[in-house]
């Protein structure tokens, strides 16, 4: 058998690994079975109400009780090809499972078994025991229990409470007189047990009461019959610390900012006219002197109109930014709440020379307590987090204030949400779903261990109850606090109907009945495919493929990749694209990343034709990308396009390992500029990492997640001067922390050391003005979002260039945009001046676009076209934009 045994007692011929789980009982008639069925030996559920079931020389011990197991009609033995298709892992080559079916004359004790331990065990003919097994269990509750999927959950109105949890024996309310004290009484809960859901109707007078579940339930990963003190799966409010749940109505006035039924957002956009500015919450004021010191770092900084932050938020919005993407608001496991409760560095940071060891390790010895994490480890999906709050009791109101915050600066909500795994499983003090229904809302592997490819205990949203806590989250999140978007995070772990359920259910929000127009709300995800769901293993996946056509985006690391240069993965990290040093550099390499920036260009679409580096026309699907095809969206709004991003390093970050290290700081701005320029002049959703506009660093930190406020400064303010006393951009902060890059090192030192490398005002300054050059000119023409593949794949096409590096791009704007006949796009990736010749522009009226015409940049200013040869000469380095006017 697969996995690791613990010491057991002496066997005699028996293979009793009863801390195992390789039995599964996927509906109350069967039981998939690991290995062959045989008819001549004798199979059975044995289970035991008080959880006592053992193994001791050759047999089980304890309070057994049995459920009689009979081989499957199909084969004999075999699972049904309904059943294959349901749960393909047990079908697929190397499960090699086995059916057995539940006896008839016991199917009555089906439900009492379950709330309690069960083993599946085989006899010999002579009636030894053979094989005893733990059993995984969710696939039995989704079938008997599939009334619970529309009965109300946590709090149900007035005081009401109702909890799923078929496997208790009991259910008990530990209702308290407040947040920390032990005084409480306590309420019997009843069963339904048609649903298995437990509920208590409570007064009015217990809304703002705290409250616990008192869970009593069989838990494998203790052995044994536990009475587990839990939170409510469905929280809405929780107390300083998450250990309790609050009964609230969000309705409540006082927990409203004024004017927040009146709410009026910013115009919504089509989801491939969005651009996207990805955020964290802390980060955003943390370092801003001009956010009261009480209020950085929190949703509070959000209402300070007049902050730094805030200011540049609305320019941004007044260039063209249509969204702000939170990264996780949600409550999460490993910031303290009360900032009392929190420990900082105490080392002067500032005064550490750049390329120190020492700002890490110090960052390293508080991490754990300090205020900063991105929030990937979610402890109550429908929470917001106390540590953004000044003070958690009042994070509801604070969060809907911040939103307000930011619809006033003329932006909409995106919020990342986490839902393909918690922080903790099985018994540990922050696991809340596996102490409700232990077993169930985490997908287990064959021998019952919980999967953890995404780096925790990975939830199972294939699962029923599961899947409906997403789509109740999303809703809550939606129509109670008014968000405008969600960004999935491993969104390729999620099942595809789970996320299209996730849109059904926001589109039937609306502003007459729930106050907001769900259909207004964006969706994307990351669509990766890996883990133990990789290439459909468990059900069909959110992945890039699979989602195309539904209007749900994922994230495109094509062009990502060909911008930047090589992958995330490299051990180099000086591998260079087309936006890094590589447009100097002719050959395949070169070739092949401009076909994968030209598809991201054109939305990435699979069925988009243009002509390829071999000099023939050539599909988006048929351009190759890590041996799979690089084109794969059916509609622009399919895509997210991006160059960086929280993960990884950031764009000038990467552009410092990978651009010749003498390139001047003009040079880098411009290469930075470029860089952006792909996600902002192609079609489909465009994607910015916070601060890229102003050469964001993060000391070449490839994974900042727990790396502290000091290597995730976000800079408003540029000046030396400024009251952190090193500025500027956050480049030369340190060698960023050893986790996750001491291997890359030897390459950090040098750069980090150089003064060269770190800009000044001016630097900065410029790159910001060329973003919002970039945003204007995205928003100046319907013919940057054509919103079909048909409309891209007949206006947008790519002229030959004649010289590698340089990419120009056509798009017909004719009917489309008003004022324009046709828009130009030249990127030129190369360190000398590029005049790629457009016959179809002999005679024609160009000009440059007046958003660069009016440029405070003199180079960009000296691009210019020749409608005598249809030449358009763009200098080095330099991305412009070409208007002709009929």
């Amino acid at each position: 058998m697969d996995g690791n045994l613990p010491p057991q007692p002496a066997a005699t011929g028996a293979d009793a690994g009863l801390s195992r789980a390789t039995a599964q009982w996927i509906d109350r008639d069967t039981v998939a079975w690991k290995g062959a069925v045989t008819a001549a030996n004798q199979y059975a559920l044995a289970y035991s109400p008080r959880g006592d079931i053992g193994y001791d020389r050759g047999d089980l011990t304890g309070d057994v009780r049995l459920i009689r197991l009979t081989p499957a009609p199909d084969g004999p033995g075999r699972l049904s090809d309904a059943q294959k298709a349901a749960w393909p892992h047990l079908a697929s080559p190397g499960g090699a499972y086995g059916a057995l079916t539940v006896d008839p004359r016991d199917a009555g004790l089906v439900r009492d078994a379950l709330r309690g331990q069960v083993v599946a065990i085989e006899r010999g003919p002579s009636g030894a025991l053979l094989t005893a097994t733990g059993v995984q269990i969710p696939g039995v509750l989704d079938d008997l229990y599939s009334g619970a999927a529309t009965v109300p959950l946590g709090p149900t109105g007035g005081g009401g409470l109702a909890v799923w949890a078929p496997t208790a024996r009991q259910v008990e309310l530990a209702l308290y007189d407040g947040p920390s004290t032990d005084r409480r009484t306590v309420h019997r809960m009843r069963r339904d047990d048609a649903t298995g859901v437990w509920s208590a109707d409570g007064p009015e007078s217990w809304r703002g009461r705290h409250y616990t579940y008192l869970v009593t339930v069989y838990a494998p990963a203790a052995g044994k019959i536990v009475t587990n003190e839990v939170t409510d799966p469905y929280s809405l409010s929780v107390s300083a610390g998450s250990g309790r749940s609050q009964i609230v109505d969000l309705d409540d006035a006082s927990l409203r900012p004024q004017g927040w039924t009146a709410l009026k957002k910013p115009p919504a956009v089509r989801q491939d006219q969005a651009t996207i500015y990805e955020l964290h919450v802390r980060d955003f004021s943390a370092s801003d002197a001009t956010v009261p010191a009480a209020e950085r770092g929190t949703y509070k900084a959000f209402t300070q109109t007049g902050s730094a932050g805030m200011t540049e938020l609305r320019r941004l919005a007044e260039d063209g930014l249509t969204h702000v993407h939170l990264l996780p608001v949600f409550d999460f496991a490993t910031v303290p709440d009360r900032k009392a409760d929190r420990t900082e560095p105490r080392c002067d940071l500032a005064a550490l020379p750049p390329d120190s060891d020492r700002q890490q390790a110090c960052i390293a010895e508080t991490a754990a307590k300090d205020s900063f994490n991105w929030g990937y480890d979610p402890l109550h999906h429908t929470v917001p987090e106390g540590s953004y709050a000044t003070d958690p009791d009042r994070r509801i109101k604070e969060f809907r204030e911040m939103v307000a915050g930011l619809n006033g600066a003329g932006l909409r909500v995106v919020m990342d949400v986490v839902y393909n795994h918690t922080h903790a499983a099985g018994q540990e003090p922050t696991s809340v779903l596996d102490r409700v229904v232990p077993g169930y809302y985490h997908r287990l592997m064959d021998d019952g261990t919980v999967a953890a490819s995404t780096c925790c205990a990975n939830t199972a949203p294939e699962h029923a109850m599961m899947g409906r806590l997403v789509v109740d989250s999303i809703v809550t999140w939606a129509r109670e606090y008014k968000v405008d978007g969600f960004r999935f995070d491993l969104m390729g772990h999620h099942p595809k109907a789970n996320i299209l359920a996730v849109r059904e259910a926001l589109d039937a929000l609306t502003p007459g009945k729930d106050g907001v127009d769900g259909k207004s709300i964006i969706l994307y995800g990351e669509g990766w495919n890996f883990g133990e769901v990789a290439d459909g293993a468990r059900f069909e996946q959110a992945t890039q493929a699979n989602m195309a056509g539904t209007g749900i985006g994922t994230f495109s690391d094509r062009l990502r990749d060909a911008v930047r240069g090589g992958t995330p993965f490299d051990a180099d990290p000086g591998v260079r694209g087309f936006g890094s040093g590589l447009g100097d550099e002719p050959g395949d390499r070169l070739a092949h990343h401009e076909d994968l920036v030209k598809l991201g260009l054109a939305g990435n679409l699979r069925d988009f034709t243009f002509t390829g580096s071999s000099g023939t026309p050539v599909k988006g699907s048929e351009v190759g990308y890590n041996g799979g095809p690089a084109g794969y969206a059916a509609a622009p709004g399919d895509t997210v396009t991006y160059v960086d991003a929280h993960d990884n390093e950031t764009l000038f970050d990467a552009l410092a390992f990978k651009l010749p290290k003498d390139t001047p700081m003009a040079d880098r701005v411009r290469m930075q500029s470029l860089s952006l320029a792909t996600v902002l002049l192609g079609q489909g959703t465009a994607f910015v990492h916070a601060g890229s506009e102003r050469l964001r660093s993060k000391s070449l930190d490839r994974n900042s997640y727990d790396s502290g406020d000091w290597f995730n400064r976000l800079l408003w303010d540029c000046r030396p001067e400024g009251p952190e006393s090193a500025q500027g951009n956050g480049f030369g902060g340190g060698l960023p922390p050893a986790k996750d890059n001491e291997a890359r090192w030897p390459y950090a030192r040098p750069l980090l050391a150089d003064p060269a490398l770190r800009p000044g005002c001016a630097a900065i300054g410029a790159a910001r003005a060329r973003f919002g050059e970039l945003l204007r000119i995205r928003r100046s023409s319907p013919a940057f979002s054509l919103g079909s593949a048909a409309e891209i794949g007949r206006r947008v096409s790519f002229p030959p260039s004649g010289a590698p590096g340089v990419i120009v791009m056509r798009i017909d704007a004719t009917g489309v945009d008003p004022e324009n006949q046709a828009i130009y796009v030249v990127f030129n990736a190369t360190g000398k001046t590029a005049a790629p010749a457009v016959p179809a522009l002999k005679g024609a009226r160009v000009a440059l676009h007046p958003v660069q015409a009016a440029s405070d940049d003199p180079v960009v200013r000296q691009a210019s076209a020749d409608p005598a040869t249809g030449t358009l000469a763009v200098p080095a380095r330099t991305v412009a934009v070409f208007t002709q006017t009929p």
